[in-house]
């Protein structure tokens, strides 16, 4: 209905901001009965909290609304999620002197979705597009999120505007409220309706979200959730000389981090108040400037709800979601991660300041996103917040030849509905908030394959959503990274549609290096593309090395040093007997499953941890390692630990400090020898000019070794050579440039610290005997 046509006319009624239960009544009445004036946002009423009216009244229409309530009684009123008027048991406790500060309402308007604040008061805007009836709920400041609530019904007459419903509240807090909606609709499921009237839902365009204040407390491990804001507090200062680090893509080395785990565990030495919290990751930033890496990628900090698995019984019931890819809201930032308990408001303040500070430390913001599917799960054993009850049709994708039931191409029960218009504005609302509102550098999108499907789940050539964030305005000067597959086999790796944008998680590459390293025939060739940014892939158009984000470990899978360590995976303490996790490890244990004290065993290991990170240093494009591979961290095993808060996952800062220091040694000072030489960072692939391969038998299918040498224009060259043979192999060098000689920087073979020399060791022969399972790295110096 236009605007224009509101009739200008309200109903005034008392409330009481102490007390109140629940009531679902109509909220407006018609024009005519009217006799009040209003704000000049449209027609409006005051609504009560401590209700006190009539029978008489109550029954005079379905459309009226109830003035006074007295006492205790039981009235007969319209309930809009029926068919049929039901028996409401309406029960006024409030003293009455409590009961006379009025709540002024009025239509509002259709934008912007969301919260927001306007002149008097605060706007309410969300979409449904198949919702018959749709109620606000607002809990005020001081109440708990189970409370009683104010529910004020939408007509759909005033108060929807095509598929936006919207009421404008005046003199509302202007922070500390809690909302949400209550909306019905059809319930055909075949038709792919999933409209629960019974639950308060989180309104998507929320920006703050209020749920339980501590991480993994299971003593509330029912709490809900609902959206809330804040319109009180002043604007976060970043600080007169703030300047975001604009690292070019081919310089970044990425760090892949959980924001909890970094810091939750004791050893951590930070007070418990910011163990895990955005604040303890400022605390340790001295440690990713001492291991040389400018780009953390935060593992999800949307968010989530880490008890999940605690709802009901179930074979996962002891865990807790500590990786995050559950994702309750897209615009909310983890409340939990806030320090001592602090809520959603400093939640949000203090990931500003962790931004601010990383930023100031020169090191870039990349957060993980997950718009391929949502918390609310399955059709078998849902968990509704949000998106399933405000228009699941919509939302989600859905098997209309199958019942109408969800469609599953992420794993983990429903699939977003990511190329639906408004599913898609959502999106480009949520990436544009995070990086205006919280100054991120970019995002990795987790099973990036599901934005490229269609609304029946059908691959599209040209996705709408992929290209446009590719060229957005805001976006496009962003890094954009793909995880370019999903769990229904779109596997798009070097086929990801990008508009020259969109890097790519590069799992061929991971594949390749993992078994020539460890010693597979035949990988030579593969091993020597990857290194070279693996042009296979990318070299289309006017793509990049750098649009390939190399990586030998990831969150999940095997850590380092469980690549090294085990043949199988362990995963029995995840509840689900070793069903859920990879298979295809492409790991070697090095003669030993699991832990061992033998030396051998032991060095052998080291090596190979070395020689993975080599060559993952060397390599043109973007790499990426993971948090506490730079001590060795372990997970016994377990190669998909995304429910364990405890060790299994937490940095050991305490073993920075023991025998595995020398580990970190080696991969900082791997990570700033590749920082300070352009030959391994370069804008375009290789030509011949830049690399000599010194190999003439290609295709020997036996062969595991690989030499080949990097050219620098002023002569300060680097050779290099991999030996996978479990023997020892004396490699040729070739001559160094003009007036210059060969230095020997590295020899994973060696121990500490002759392992890594900065300055180089002079004295190389025309010959090197490269011990197995070893690498080397000369460079040519005056």
């Amino acid at each position: 209905m236009d605007a224009l046509l509101y009739s200008q006319q309200g109903i005034e009624m008392p409330y009481s901001p102490i007390r109140y239960s629940k009531v679902k009544l109509p909220l407006f009445a018609s024009a005519a009965s009217s006799k009040h004036s209003c704000s000049p946002v449209g027609a409006c009423c005051l609504f009560p909290m401590g209700l006190r009216s009539s029978k008489n009244m109550l029954q005079s229409s379905k459309r009226s609304l109830i003035n006074e309530v007295s006492g205790r009684a039981k009235y007969k009123v319209t309930n809009v999620y029926e068919r049929h008027a039901q028996e409401t048991v309406i029960e006024e406790a409030a003293e009455r002197s409590e009961l006379n500060v009025p709540m002024k309402v009025s239509p509002g308007q259709a934008f912007p979705l969301g919260a927001s604040e306007m002149e008097n008061g605060i706007n309410f805007a969300i979409f449904s597009q198949h919702a018959t009836a749709v109620m606000l709920c607002l809990s005020l400041p001081g109440r708990r999120l189970d409370s009683a609530a104010v529910e004020l019904t939408l007509d759909p007459q005033m108060n929807r505007t095509g598929d936006i419903w919207h009421i404008f509240v005046e003199d509302l807090p202007r922070h500390g409220v809690l909302y949400g909606y209550r909306i019905d609709g059809p319930r055909e499921w075949k038709q792919g309706h999933r409209f629960d009237s019974s639950v308060v839902l989180i309104d998507p365009y929320a920006k703050l979200v209020e749920g339980r204040r501590f991480f993994g407390d299971s003593k509330d491990k029912m709490s809900k959730f609902l959206g809330t804001y804040d319109f009180t507090s002043l604007p976060f200062d970043w600080g007169e000389n703030y300047k975001f680090p604009s690292i070019p893509e081919k310089d970044l080395v990425i760090y892949e981090m959980n924001v909890r785990s970094f810091t939750a565990d004791e050893s951590s030495g930070l007070d418990p108040d910011i163990r895990g919290s955005y604040l303890g990751v400022i605390e340790k930033i001295p440690h990713l400037l001492e291991l040389g890496i400018n780009a953390v990628e935060l593992l999800p900090v949307f968010e989530f709800d880490e008890l999940e698995f605690q709802r009901r019984p179930n074979p996962r019931d002891h865990m807790i979601n500590t990786w995050g890819y559950s994702t309750i809201n897209f615009f909310a930032p983890m409340s939990r991660y806030a320090s001592s308990g602090g809520g959603s408001i400093a939640a949000s303040r203090e990931f500003k300041e962790m931004v601010k500070a990383l930023h100031a430390a020169g090191i870039e913001v990349i957060l993980d996103v997950v718009y391929n599917h949502t918390n609310e799960a399955d059709d078998k054993n849902p968990y509704t917040t949000s998106f399933r009850g405000i228009d699941n049709k919509v939302y989600y994708m859905v098997d209309f030849n199958n019942n109408g039931q969800l469609l599953n191409f992420s794993g983990c029960g429903n699939t977003l509905n990511c190329n639906h218009p408004v599913v898609m504005e959502l999106i480009l609302g949520s990436l544009r908030h995070w990086v205006t509102e919280y100054h991120v550098d970019g995002f990795r999108f987790d099973l990036a394959s599901v934005l490229c499907r269609g609304m029946d789940g059908s691959p599209l050539n040209a996705p709408p959503i992929i290209k446009a964030i590719a060229k957005d305005a805001t976006l496009s000067r962003c890094k954009i990274i793909a995880e370019p597959w999903d769990c229904g086999g779109l596997y798009l790796v070097g086929k990801f549609p990008n508009w020259d944008k969109w890097a790519e998680w590069n799992g061929k590459y991971r594949d390749d290096i993992r078994r020539f390293i460890k010693g597979d025939q035949g990988m030579k060739g593969s091993f020597a593309t990857c290194v070279a940014g693996s042009s296979d892939l990318y070299k289309v158009n006017k793509r990049k090395p750098y649009h390939s984000v190399n990586f030998v470990i990831a969150h999940d899978g095997f850590t380092l040093n469980d690549l090294v360590s085990y043949n199988i995976k362990h995963n029995e303490a995840n509840g689900e007997g070793g069903k859920d996790g990879s298979n295809d490890n492409l790991s070697w244990n090095c003669g030993f499953e699991g832990e061992t004290t033998d030396a051998n065993v032991k060095a052998l290991r080291s090596r190979q941890m070395k020689n993975f990170h080599m060559a993952l240093m060397i390599s043109q494009g973007i790499p990426m390692m993971l948090m506490g591979d730079e001590y060795g961290h372990t997970r016994y095993g377990n190669n998909n630990s995304y429910g364990h808060d405890t060790a299994i996952n937490h940095f050991q800062w305490r073993l920075l400090g023991s025998g595995r220091s020398n580990q970190f040694r080696f991969f900082s000072e791997m990570i700033k020898f590749r920082q300070k030489h352009s030959v391994f960072r370069k804008e375009n692939f290789l030509s011949e000019n830049d690399v000599t391969w010194h190999e003439d038998n290609w295709d020997n299918y036996e062969s595991k070794f690989l030499a080949f040498t990097l050219h620098d224009n002023l002569g300060g060259d680097i050779y290099m050579a991999f030996n996978a043979h479990d023997y020892f192999l004396r490699a040729i060098i070739p001559s160094p440039p003009q007036k210059r000689r060969w230095f020997r920087v590295v020899d994973t073979n060696l121990e500490s610290p002759d392992d890594f020399v900065p300055e180089g060791v002079p004295g190389i022969e025309r010959t090197y005997n490269i011990a197995p399972y070893s690498s080397i790295l000369l460079e040519a110096k005056p």
